[in-house]
């Protein structure tokens, strides 16, 4: 069993100030969710936790954590979010944020001893296809977690939309956790966690997409190897590069 959380799980603050503090707790912070796994016998997916990286910036820092309360996987944003949202707020991730530079999978197995693989992502790296691709053909990537802080108008816009063409693509699940509801003055998160299975289909999402909630479902190993196995978009991608000439040697690099 796997609990995934949203970015900013721990804190989501109003300043860069506040966010640069707030990565004074992450030893502590990580140290209470390592209490919650032992306790709860749970492996979690920490999404978007304040790590610190420099005396002005953050990571912005996903940890995958098994049930003994170990860290499994570490991946930190790569990213980061740097746009004027058409009738929403400025944000400008970069100013206080410095973006990792490797994409990370880990393995796990479930309770009836299915080996998956999991890729982890953050947020905006859901607006770059190419992650996933790699994630999925290179890592041989099962599951991704996108756990996220979407603005209410790109969300609007293009959240579920954006969800399933990644599930359909790379036919992974997808796991998106996300921050709901109205934070403060200025910033307003879309909420609609969900979760989707490699056929694009949205298997589970919260009662109430704005406000926090819990989505819950069963991941089918039997279901993605069906889905493989009718469209081969692995082997018929390896075709496609081969007869575009392209080579599959980069893409061992991070």
């Amino acid at each position: 069993q796997m609990v995934f959380f949203p970015e900013c799980c721990a804190f989501l603050g109003e300043s860069t100030a506040e966010t640069l503090q707030a990565s004074d707790a992450f030893p502590t912070v990580v140290d209470s969710f390592r209490a919650i796994a032992k306790k709860f016998d749970l492996w979690l997916s920490l999404g978007g936790l304040q790590e610190p990286a420099s005396e002005s910036k953050v990571h912005n820092t996903q940890l995958l954590m098994d049930p003994s309360g170990s860290v499994r996987a570490t991946y930190r944003k790569v990213h980061l979010f740097d746009v004027d949202v058409p009738k929403g707020p400025v944000l400008k991730e970069s100013g206080y944020t410095a973006p990792g530079d490797e994409l990370v999978a880990a393995h796990c197995v479930d309770p009836a001893g299915c080996e998956w693989t999991i890729g982890l992502t953050t947020c905006y790296d859901l607006r770059f296809p190419l992650v996933f691709d790699r994630l999925r053909h290179v890592h041989n990537a099962h599951v991704f977690t996108v756990p996220s802080a979407f603005t209410k108008p790109t969300g609007e816009a293009h959240w579920h939309i954006l969800l399933q063409a990644r599930a359909i693509e790379t036919q992974c699940y997808v796991i998106a956790s996300a921050q709901a509801g109205r934070h403060s003055a200025k910033r307003e998160s879309y909420g609609h966690s969900l979760i989707i299975d490699p056929w694009g289909k949205i298997v589970a999402q919260c009662s109430d997409p704005n406000a926090t909630g819990i989505a819950v479902a069963d991941l089918d190993m039997d279901l993605l190897s069906k889905v493989r196995e009718r469209m081969p978009i692995g082997m018929h991608r390896r075709k496609g590069l081969a007869s575009l000439g392209g080579s599959s040697s980069g893409e061992n690099a991070k």
